[in-house]
């Protein structure tokens, strides 16, 4: 299941820790909870609030709202299309943060681990393109010169569309 939570700690019975919260994300514990060892390679990725953005110099906080009803289901989706493409997978973790973030602080992690590098490193690059692209969550920015949503956003898509050429496109379409 995927909700909001306080306290964020990861599954006993699950391979997939895949949560929203408002709040720090764990992500030194979704890095030793990512090991396993049947799988020789974890990828994490930490996306972390910075200081600037396009036309945005002096970002000093982010802000992160989520369509709680809708993000959870597409987090599920991103993870079971994950699964699909690379099933060797061993574990999967996608964290998003919701509310403020301030400065170098992870405002989403997403990682995997995987028999081998080159199938762990592809799965993770696609789980945070990914939600990126499919996931109900919108970025506010703050900086010297006031305040509004991020300049980066775009029309949600479904997860088995990330990462495929447009149609007529050919290698040149792919993210």
């Amino acid at each position: 299941m995927v909700r909001v939570q306080q306290a964020m700690t990861p599954p006993d019975d699950s391979e997939d820790w895949l949560g929203l919260r408002a709040g720090a994300l764990p992500a030194a514990g979704a890095q030793e909870w990512l090991g396993r060892p049947d799988c020789g390679a974890v990828v994490l990725f930490s996306g972390t609030a910075r200081d600037h953005s396009d036309g945005r110099q002096g970002v000093d906080l982010l802000s992160y709202e989520a369509y709680e009803s809708q993000a959870g289901p597409r987090i599920r989706a991103v993870c079971a299309e994950l699964r699909r493409r690379w099933p060797a997978v061993g574990r999967v973790v996608i964290l998003h943060r919701t509310g403020d973030v301030p400065l170098g602080e992870s405002a989403v992690v997403v990682g995997v681990s995987a028999p081998h590098r080159d199938e762990a490193f592809a799965a993770a690059r696609y789980g945070i393109d990914a939600v990126k692209a499919c996931v109900p969550i919108w970025k506010r920015e703050r900086w010297e010169g006031g305040d509004d949503w991020g300049v980066d956003g775009a029309d949600l898509v479904d997860p088995r569309a990330v990462g495929r050429p447009a149609a007529g496109a050919g290698e040149a379409g792919a993210r």
